[in-house]
């Protein structure tokens, strides 16, 4: 038998004054999936993820997280789910082995608040306070509040916004740990097409509170049987199979073809395409 999803939405439905943020939006997570939302700003990513963790009622539909309804689940439920929220608390005081501790309390069976740290990479932080870290030192710890109180599912709303190259990869490094290693599974919204690609198993991509495409990053949108532009010097061409025609330019030029290029639709041409025929 298929286990039951550890997030299952049915015709999930909000609105704020007369705007429509959230319409009618079906989506599952598996156990163990990393699933990404995609969408412009406005597009209901929030509000679903806020939804999906009991913070925000909705207006109809049906919901299940962990097997409850995220509106009516109760303490137990809640030491099951982690958050990452886009902006974290304020603990700029405490030291960042502090401020793990104070929020493992909150929890019936947390993880050793040391291992917490050593997991995020922040072992040569533990004594210093938190108003001293930098950006991405600040999401680590974020994370390990995350996930203290060993959770089975992990949201994390835009998590690396405003990072530098290097600490999101840091942080991308950290993420497949949980995923991989830890088996937690994670939704996570990104304004970031690479990080999606890097991260996800699965990525949804919702305009104006509705999901219209879903599927890997690599077939999203029918990219992986989208046509192939091979170009060279003395040409371009489209084709579906770009491996006949490189063979057949090879043969002509006697060997390396000059100018040689082959690519497919990038999961940000995909992706703008969805939400402009959608908009």
């Amino acid at each position: 038998m298929t286990p039951d999803p550890v997030i299952r939405v049915r015709g999930l439905r909000k609105t704020y004054g007369g705007t429509l943020a959230v319409a009618d939006l079906d989506l599952e997570v598996a156990a163990g999936e990393v699933v990404a939302l995609l969408g412009p700003n406005g597009a209901g990513k929030t509000s679903t993820i806020e939804i999906l963790e009991g913070h925000r009622d909705r207006d109809a539909g049906t919901v299940s997280v962990l097997g409850q309804d995220p509106a009516h689940a109760g303490l137990d439920w809640r030491a099951g789910i982690g958050i990452v929220t886009q902006d974290g608390a304020d603990l700029a005081e405490l030291t960042v082995q502090e401020a793990v501790r104070h929020f493992a309390r909150y929890y019936p069976h947390p993880r050793h608040p040391d291992e917490v740290v050593e997991l995020v990479g922040l072992t040569g932080k533990a004594r210093a306070r938190v108003r001293t870290l930098s950006g991405g030192q600040r999401r680590r710890l974020d994370v390990a509040i995350g996930v203290v109180g060993r959770p089975r599912l992990l949201f994390l709303d835009e998590p690396t916004t405003g990072f530098d190259p290097q600490a999101r990869r840091q942080f991308w490094t950290l993420i497949r740990r949980l995923a991989h290693e830890e088996g937690v599974t994670i939704l996570l919204t990104t304004h970031y097409l690479e990080e999606a690609e890097a991260l996800a198993h699965r990525v949804a991509v919702l305009v104006a509170g509705r999901v219209v495409a879903e599927g890997t990053p690599t077939a999203l949108g029918g990219r992986a049987t989208a046509r192939s532009v091979v170009i060279w010097a003395d040409g371009r061409q489209e084709t579906e199979d770009p491996a006949a025609l490189v063979a057949e330019l090879t043969r002509r030029y006697g060997g390396t073809v000059p100018g040689l290029s082959v690519s497919r639709p990038t999961l940000e041409d995909v992706y703008l395409d969805l939400i402009g025929a959608a908009s």
